[in-house]
């Protein structure tokens, strides 16, 4: 039995009343072309009709065409997830929905995978990028973006790690490594030149740091938000020498920031944003040991020996030191290469005018 025409004057409501009694009505018939119609008809009038949205689905699964059903049943699902209460008499089958939508979802992806593989597209084959799409659309890889916390600047390339030959002076920097080294030797040796990297600022409110007031996770500062601490730089000639070799910004109350940062065995720096995406951060690793790792966005990397590492902090990262050893990076920022001169004044103006190193900072 199909929809009848409704008189002319009818209300919203008594029209779905009706068509909902005509799908019900052709359903029990065997009627599947009349319930497809009626099912159409109430959804051209409530797009988010939940019963309607299933029992569509139903059909079109019952018909073999996966795409549409599983369209209907992931609608159905997101209708579900809007707050309001569903039905009891709908939970089963909006739990066999979810089920349908789950396995349609792996046999396209493996269809697809299939399909591109046999056309020679597939990593190794293919470049990084591509690669990179491909593992986001089967799922494979989380997308991650910069999410800076305080400042963010359009328009960056959106990469969570830079590699080092795409710089200029990191071979003159890196020929110091064996100096620094010797240099934090005789820092590590003293009692009083690290602390806690995160403590408590009374002017801020409390740190969700998981590492506050921990050595575990410890600094030496020898610049902070744009001020030179003499009592650790004046004992380092050669790292200091060392820093005047990359683009280090310098703001009045922000940049630079430098510190060796010190993660003993067992520290877990969980995952966090930094402050903007106007810079990238760079580790010189010093005292790299097995174990160790650091996570920007979706990919892991480890520290090794004077190699350094440079990232974009704006993503999401976190840092752990599962070895037997201590790990110990010099660790900077610099201006991103993607920023010219002109913006980097502006921006620099920008950044000391608004005082942004009073919200504190956090690096791994």
């Amino acid at each position: 039995m199909g929809a009848e025409a409704m008189p002319q004057g009818a209300t919203p409501v008594s029209e779905l009343g009706a068509l909902g009694a005509a799908a019900a009505s052709a359903r029990a018939a065997g009627d599947v072309p009349a319930e497809e119609a009626a099912l159409r008809a109430i959804l051209a009038i409530d797009k988010r009709n939940l019963a309607a949205l299933i029992a569509l689905g139903e059909v079109l699964a019952a018909q073999g065409d996966r795409r549409a059903a599983s369209g209907h049943f992931t609608m159905a699902l997101k209708v579900a997830a809007s707050g309001k209460a569903v039905p009891v008499s709908l939970h089963g089958r909006l739990n066999a929905a979810q089920s349908y939508v789950a396995e349609t979802q792996t046999q396209l992806s493996e269809d697809m995978q299939s399909r591109l593989e046999a056309a020679g597209i597939r990593r190794g084959s293919v470049s990084s990028r591509v690669a990179d799409s491909l593992d986001l659309l089967f799922g494979r890889k989380q997308l991650y973006v910069q999410q800076p916390n305080m400042f963010y600047f359009p328009g960056l390339a959106q990469r969570p790690f830079f590699e080092r030959e795409e710089f200029d002076w990191i071979e003159e920097f890196e020929a110091a490594t064996p100096d620094i080294l010797g240099e934090l030797q005789q820092l590590l040796a003293s009692e009083t030149a690290f602390g806690p990297h995160t403590v408590d600022n009374m002017r801020m409110p409390p740190s969700t740091n998981n590492l506050l007031n921990d050595p575990q996770w410890s600094a030496c500062h020898l610049w902070q938000r744009g001020h030179e601490l003499t009592e650790h730089t004046s004992r380092l000639p050669a790292t200091t020498a060392a820093l005047r070799v990359p683009p280090v910004p310098f703001v009045s109350r922000f940049a630079p920031m430098v510190m060796f940062s010190l993660l003993r065995p067992g520290a877990h720096i969980v995952p966090h944003h930094g402050i903007t995406n106007t810079r990238l951060i760079c580790h010189l690793p010093l005292l790299a040991p097995d174990g160790c790792g650091l996570r920007v966005g979706a990919e892991t990397r480890a520290w090794d020996y004077g190699q350094t590492l440079i990232f974009d902090d704006s993503f999401e990262h976190e840092a752990w030191n599962r070895g037997s050893d201590t790990r110990v990076v010099l660790l900077f920022e610099i201006w991103r290469p993607d920023i010219g001169e002109s913006e980097r004044a502006e921006l620099g103006t920008l950044f000391e005018l608004v005082e942004m190193g009073e919200a504190g900072d956090e690096h791994a």
